[in-house]
């Protein structure tokens, strides 16, 4: 059972088309010891879709995969960063992997940063690692409730 640290519950938004790296995330997220809300959608137009109708009551944060069908996460990004309803929704970016060298990499990152992520995580298959990396972003969001 989750041992809750803060009482009223951030709510997480994990936008990601793959089944496996939602329940993996979830199960991640229900061992850190942060009240939380999870919400989950499975492609770019549901996340667009989500967050207009949502606009009154914006997720804490947002965990947005780089690679997702009908539209990408990097267009996504671009969208909401362009839109002043929810430009100031803190954006986390998320891939499984990346194979084409760490200064294609770094770059990438940092034009993501530039367009408004807060960070760009690589996915990981190790749960003690992801819960770390999830409850560091989640006691960010806290410090500057």
């Amino acid at each position: 059972m989750k041992n809750d640290l803060y009482r009223v519950p951030l709510n997480i938004l994990l936008a990601d088309d793959e089944p496996e790296d939602r329940n993996f995330f979830d199960r991640a997220l229900s061992e850190i010891p942060i009240a939380t809300k999870l919400s989950k959608v499975r492609n770019g137009f549901q996340l667009m879709k989500y967050l207009d109708e949502n606009s009154a009551r914006l997720p804490d944060i947002l965990f947005l995969d780089l690679s997702m069908p009908f539209k990408t996460g990097y267009e996504c990004l671009a969208e909401i960063k362009e839109n002043k309803k929810l430009k100031a929704l803190t954006v986390v970016m998320l891939t499984a992997s990346f194979t084409r060298g760490t200064d294609l990499e770094d770059y990438l990152k940092n034009t993501l940063c530039r367009m408004g992520a807060a960070d760009y995580i690589r996915k990981t298959g190790n749960i003690e690692e992801l819960k770390k990396i999830i409850q560091q972003k989640l006691t960010g969001i806290l410090k500057n409730h």
